[in-house]
């Protein structure tokens, strides 16, 4: 039975909003006790998939208690890690990590050896099935958070359809767009409401767990979508700096960069998630 427990951002948007990031949680992420459970958050589609499949099949064995914690935004894990709710976080790519940690003070850190996944970034529309017959003046939805906007807008350039000044970087905004032979306006919204906004928009770039939560297949849907050759942005284990040698951690590092993990990946999401190690 899958064992997880799921947390909506509207429930979690309060406590983050209070989160004293001086070390005030309980600091469950310690190591002190090897047989203690091994809470994990992680955001349901692929990371809460992976972990429950590493749960059910792989962590008995190995000797790892393992709870999965879902939530469904990007703010939440990184905050009930650093304030030690949760042990580690499964969701993010580094430089979404190093952004989060500049902003908010926080010092959570890739547990080495841990790369698990990545989901390929996709332009999807609903209406449109090429990527040349968008219209000029289209509107194109974004993810609003820093890292993922900048990914968004890069996956635009790739394809020729802006153009970023020089020197843009992973903090890129529309403000960056130097060249837009379409007149593309840009809407920007939080991650989890762009498979909801394709109704309202031309198109939207769409993170790959929310794609696969609305059904939709980088590989099969999206106009474009992101190559995985030389990409920065797999997912990973993380934790509070310190505790990355905490050996439940080890563990897990282990089991979900196994050879099972790897054919769960390849066999459940048929190229929409890929493995990264």
């Amino acid at each position: 039975m899958r064992t997880t427990t799921k947390i909506t951002t509207a429930v979690l948007a309060a406590g983050a909003l209070t989160l004293g990031l001086g070390g005030c949680g309980s600091d469950k992420a310690s190591g002190g006790d090897a047989n203690a459970t091994l809470t994990v958050a992680a955001t349901p589609t692929p990371q809460g998939e992976i972990l429950t499949y590493v749960k059910d099949h792989l962590a008995a064995k190995a000797g790892l208690k393992l709870e999965v914690k879902e939530f469904t935004d990007y703010v939440t894990p990184d905050t009930a890690v650093q304030q030690g709710e949760v042990d580690a976080n499964y969701f993010q790519h580094q430089p979404y990590l190093d952004d989060f940690n500049k902003k908010n003070g926080t010092d959570i850190v890739a547990v080495p050896g841990a790369t698990v996944h990545l989901e390929p970034l996709g332009l999807y529309a609903k209406s449109v099935k090429k990527l040349a017959d968008l219209g000029n003046g289209a509107t194109i939805a974004l993810p609003n958070d820093t890292t993922n906007e900048a990914r968004a807008l890069k996956l635009l350039e790739a394809h020729g359809v802006i153009r970023l000044r020089a020197g843009a970087g992973y903090d890129a905004t529309p403000k960056d767009v130097a060249s837009n032979p379409g007149n593309l306006k840009f809407k920007e919204l939080e991650a989890a409401q762009l498979p909801r906004s394709l109704g309202d928009v031309d198109a939207a770039v769409i993170n790959g767990n929310y794609a696969l939560e609305a059904k939709l297949s980088p590989a099969r849907d999206a106009l474009v979508a992101e190559s995985a050759k030389g990409n920065p942005y797999a997912n990973f284990l993380a934790v509070k700096k310190g505790h990355e040698d905490d050996p439940r951690v080890v563990k897990l590092a282990r089991l979900l960069t196994s050879p099972e993990v790897r054919k769960f990946i390849a066999d459940k999401y048929d190229g929409a998630v890929v493995a990264a190690f």
